[in-house]
């Protein structure tokens, strides 16, 4: 029996945003026929040391384990901006993925980057860049949003050629914009033929 090859997109939310986001990207990889999505997110960190995160979410997607990444033949990777970089639940999941990197796990597998900020110019494309960097030094190849995709040159919301994006507002209540939901679909699909030809 021939099963679907799995790409794995890893994000983490705080405010729903982002989770949105993944779950368009995941719609999207699967219009790909022979990929299917697995969604997983990260723990939130606390500087309290005794604070301690349920061992299963109370909702979403399940955490992600080192194994997801060696598992799957691609990454999409999402996280809120913080301050122009990704979230420390997200960077302490990357600092431990030290094993998978002296063993080149994910040397040579695609990857594409979202993100989600309260502004329209509230650190997106430095995020997106910031996420890159542990990619890059596992190895990975990176895939971006080209602008043959019409929305990204006519957006006035998120979207750029590093990865797909979205302005949440202040309250992160902002809707996704159509131009945002079609920019995260269309990551998902260029992620999804990448990997397959790739993987073949």
């Amino acid at each position: 029996m021939i099963t679907d090859k799995e790409i794995l997109v890893l994000y983490y939310s705080q405010h729903g945003a982002t989770r949105q986001m993944a779950q368009l990207i995941a719609r999207g990889v699967e219009t790909i026929p022979g990929v299917r999505a697995r969604l997983r997110t990260v723990a939130k960190i606390s500087s309290t040391c005794e604070a301690t995160e349920p061992g299963i979410p109370d909702s979403g997607a399940p955490y992600a384990e080192l194994r997801d990444l060696e598992e799957c033949i691609a990454l999409a990777l999402g996280s809120p901006t913080r301050f122009g970089n990704m979230s420390a639940a997200m960077k302490y999941f990357w600092d431990g993925t030290g094993g998978l990197w002296m063993k080149h796990a994910l040397a040579g597998k695609p990857a594409a980057l979202f993100t989600s900020s309260s502004s329209m110019h509230g650190g997106q494309e430095s995020t997106l860049l910031s996420m890159m960097l542990p990619l890059l030094h596992h190895g990975m190849l990176i895939v971006g949003l080209p602008y043959s995709e019409p929305e990204l040159a006519s957006t006035q919301s998120g979207g750029t050629p590093y990865g797909a994006s979205h302005v949440a507002g202040l309250s992160s209540d902002l809707p996704m914009s159509e131009a945002e939901k079609k920019l995260c679909m269309a990551l998902g699909r260029r992620l999804a033929l990448t990997a397959l030809k790739l993987s073949a």
